[in-house]
Formats: structure tokens, C-alpha cells, sequence
């Protein structure tokens, strides 16, 4: 018993020493790293091992990073006749579009391609409804990655076309976040293991728990490609919650896409490289090709696949929303569910106001996760001071991502404006430069709006001391909700 104060001052030295140090080289924002090395030195053992847990926030992925060999990069450019020009965005949208394809262009490997068309699915029985019609028509490959697969009506359903298409000799790989793949029990990785589906979860296990040191990130992308010709993202994960048929008006809302054209390459690749990281497989035979589009350039919409995540992408989305409200004249609009933007983000949305253009974010009145709404509500004030515009829709929870700049420029995707999304998850977005794409997401937008209740100061305000107190302490803890 004597010797335990020695060895506690051993263990100090050898996980606080190495972890402040740690702590000191990989932070970027000074006030993360202040924060972290002030735990350590406080608690160094405990504050070494939430460190080792929390604090540790990139995964190398160089060796797969490099990997170029899955698509653009095998032979001759199949794509290259579809790259976009920034004089071809500046003689359709003007100059400063240009100037965002020029920020894409150097915070992501993807380019940003013409030949694309986007199909908007509004709600899960929709969405859904589309997605088993292309699974049940795979001829060759099916590739889906995704946050949340419950085990539920709509999961099973998803599951057994699934398996229906490896019995007809379709290639199938699924991915599913470790956590992700938690929130039904059983989880439905069993289920489709029995079958005979390829299924993993990425960065963890089921039974044993998370993959350390990197416990606190995950895949919340939602990718599915089909016979390397039509893809789906978007915000939707799979669970009967999100259909009128199985919820009825309890149903949450959401917002998916359907995709063709080269930005289909681009999101095989993306989900590729995630499924070669967990299982060591590169899904490079016949089956997983891309179909190469024959749709006019001129014509059609231009795409760029943004992935981001604690790797060599780090807070590419991030890059990318700053630089959009950097050259918007008009109007931003923004639907989130959970909103909760750093400070660069919430200056670079009220300079915005300030300069003119009129900043519209809405955010849903009922939401699912409590602690989350409860700290974005703390964040409001400073929206609100800056001219912003916040409104809060009715009805049932809205869990769609849309964002639109001057009509012109839209943003969609798995990335909620929060610290997890911008910093720690994998996410995946689409760029898209489009008036006709923008404009429907306006007109979604619009209808909500239509019966939105406005947030204001003098509401803020007025809540009882203790109950905006404890929204503040919520809102210390947001990086991690």
C-alpha cells in the first residue's frame, strides 16, 4: 500500500506528459488545446484517459487516402469530359460561383462535374420506396453505407431486398456505424450476417464495444449506389419512424436525393474507400465499374462531392459553408435539425446580415434529442444580435439538411451545423450550382416558413433565470452532444 503514491506519480508522468504533448501538436484551435492540456495537468491519469477517449478527434487513412485506383485515376479519364471550368460557372452564375468552385477545388479531391441529374425525395415512404425499387433492380453491385439501419419494419424490408439481391448474384457490401448499429436490439448486423450479406460496422463491434483511441468518431454518412449508375444520399437513415405508413403522425421528416451522372463516381469512391478502411477489401472487380453518363454537359447540373471527416478532410464542410456565406448578395437559408455553429460559422452569418443579405435558419420546434435543442437555444442570442433571422418549425421533427445561397448555390447532405458534424464525424455533402435545384429547395423552404414561429430576444429573454442557466451549461457540453 506504500508504494501506491510512487506509482500514481509513475502513471502521471507516463500518460499526462505524452498526452498534453499530443494535445499541444494536433489541437488547431488554441482554446481546444488550452482546454484539453488544463484537464490533464489537473487530473493527469484521468484527465490522460478521457483524453485517449474524447480528445483524440483523426484517423490516419493516408495509405487509403493515397488509393486513387478504384475510378478517375484506372486508365483514361472516363470523366474528364465532364470536368466544369471556373469560366464556365462564371458565364452561367457569375464570378464569385466561380470563386467557390476554385475553394472546392482546393479543399477537395472531388471535382466538381457537369452531366449530373438530382431528384428530390421528400419524406421516408418516398425516399425509401425509391431506393428498395433500385435495389430490387441491381444487376451487378450495391454498396450502402449508413449511420443509423434499425432493426424495424422498414430495416427488415431494406434487409431482405438486400439479401434477395445476393441470392441473385448481386455484389452487396453494407457499412454501419458502430453506434449507429446500436440503436436497435438485436441489431440487424445479425441478421443480415445470417443471410450472407458482407456487412460490417465501421470503427467498432457490436459485442465488444467501440475501436479505441478513435471511441467518439463515426460514419454518419448515407451512401447508396447501385450498378455504379444511381446513387442515394442525403440525411435519411433507415427506420420506420420516418414513414407515414408505419408512424402516422408521429412520423419525423426528412429530405433525401437520388443521383446520376459522374457525381455518382465520386460517392462509389467515397463509400469505397470507408468499406476498404474497415475490411481491408478494395472493391475493384467487374461488378463495381461506374457507368459512365452520355448526358449533354451544357445541360445539366453541376456537382461536386464534398466528403469530410477527422482524416485528411478535415472540416472540408466546414471550408465550404464559410466561403458560401462570404459571397452571398441576397439571401442565406439554412434547415437544420441540430444547430449549434462554432463561432467562425455564427461571424461569418451575421457579417452576412450585416452586409445585407437576409439570413433565414430554421430549426424544428419539436426535436429529438432535448440536450441538443437545449444548447443551440443558448446560442441563439448571438444570431439573433447580428440581424439574423431564426424560426422554429411546427409539426413533427424535421431532420432535413438544406441549404441555399442567392438562389444559386445549394448544400446538401448528412452534415448537421453542429461541433460533431463539422469536427469529429465522416460526413457526406453534395455541392450544387443549379437555379432550378436551388429553387426547389426554396419552395420546400418557403412552406415551412409559411407556418413558422419566429424567435426572438424579448422571448429569450424573458424565460426564467434558471432555465436559460441550464441551457447554457448544455451548451458547454455541445461539442460532444
Amino acid at each position: 500500500m506504500g508504494y501506491w503514491p510512487h506509482i500514481l506519480a509513475v502513471l502521471s508522468v507516463l500518460l499526462g506528459v505524452p498526452a498534453a504533448i499530443h494535445a499541444t501538436m494536433t489541437k488547431d484551435d488554441v482554446r481546444s488545446a488550452i482546454g484539453w492540456v488544463g484537464i490533464i495537468v489537473l487530473s493527469p491519469v484521468v484527465g490522460a484517459l478521457i483524453y485517449g477517449v474524447a480528445g483524440i478527434n483523426r484517423i490516419r487513412r493516408s495509405s487509403i487516402g493515397m488509393q486513387r485506383s478504384l475510378l478517375r485515376e484506372r486508365g483514361p479519364d472516363q470523366f474528364g469530359r465532364f470536368d466544369v471550368s471556373g469560366a464556365m460557372v462564371s458565364d452561367r452564375f457569375g464570378q464569385r460561383f466561380a470563386s467557390m468552385k476554385m475553394l472546392g477545388d482546393r479543399v477537395c479531391r472531388h471535382r466538381m462535374s457537369a452531366g449530373n441529374s438530382i431528384f428530390m425525395l421528400e419524406g421516408g415512404d418516398a425516399a425509401y420506396a425509391a431506393m428498395l425499387k433500385t435495389i430490387a433492380e441491381a444487376k451487378r453491385s450495391i454498396l450502402l453505407e449508413t449511420y443509423i439501419f434499425d432493426r424495424d419494419v422498414i430495416g427488415l424490408r431494406f434487409a431482405d431486398a438486400l439479401i434477395a439481391a445476393v441470392k441473385r448474384g448481386v455484389e452487396v457490401r453494407v457499412l454501419i456505424d458502430a453506434v449507429g448499429a446500436r440503436y436497435s436490439v438485436p441489431s440487424i448486423v445479425g441478421y443480415l450476417k445470417q443471410a450472407g450479406v458482407p456487412v460490417r460496422v465501421f470503427n467498432g463491434n457490436i459485442i465488444m464495444g467501440l475501436r479505441l483511441p478513435y471511441a467518439n468518431l463515426r460514419t454518419h454518412r448515407k451512401i447508396l449506389v447501385v450498378d455504379g449508375a444511381i446513387a442515394f444520399t442525403g440525411g435519411m437513415n433507415i427506420r420506420a419512424g420516418f414513414t407515414l405508413e408505419n408512424a402516422g403522425a408521429a412520423q419525423s421528416l426528412d429530405t433525401h436525393f437520388k443521383l446520376s451522372g459522374p457525381v455518382v463516381a465520386d460517392l462509389l469512391q467515397v463509400a469505397s474507400e470507408d468499406w476498404q478502411f474497415v475490411s481491408r477489401e478494395m472493391l475493384d472487380g467487374q461488378a463495381w465499374q461506374v457507368v459512365t453518363p452520355s448526358e449533354c454537359r451544357k445541360a445539366s447540373v453541376l456537382m461536386r462531392v464534398v466528403p469530410t471527416g477527422p482524416d485528411r478532410t478535415n472540416e472540408a464542410n466546414h471550408k465550404m459553408l464559410v466561403g458560401a456565406f462570404s459571397i452571398a448578395r441576397k439571401s442565406i437559408r439554412i434547415m437544420s435539425p441540430y444547430f449549434l455553429p462554432d463561432r467562425e460559422l455564427i461571424s461569418a452569418l451575421v457579417t452576412a446580415a450585416m452586409r445585407g443579405v437576409q439570413v433565414d435558419i430554421i430549426v424544428p420546434s419539436v426535436n429529438n434529442l432535448l440536450l441538443v435543442d437545449r444548447a443551440m437555444t443558448a446560442q441563439f442570442d448571438q444570431l439573433l444580435k447580428g440581424n439574423c433571422r431564426i424560426w422554429r418549425s411546427v409539426g413533427a421533427f424535421n431532420h432535413s439538411k438544406l441549404l441555399t445561397v442567392d438562389e444559386r448555390w445549394s448544400y446538401v447532405g448528412s452534415s448537421n451545423l453542429d461541433p460533431r458534424s463539422l469536427r469529429l464525424n465522416f460526413e457526406i455533402d453534395v455541392e450544387i450550382v443549379d437555379t432550378a435545384f436551388a429553387d426547389g429547395l426554396d419552395a420546400r423552404i418557403d412552406a415551412i416558413l409559411a407556418t413558422a414561429q419566429a424567435v426572438t430576444l424579448t422571448d429569450l429573454r424573458a424565460q426564467p433565470f434558471l432555465k436559460r442557466l441550464i441551457n447554457k451549461i448544455f451548451w458547454l457540453g455541445s461539442p460532444y452532444l
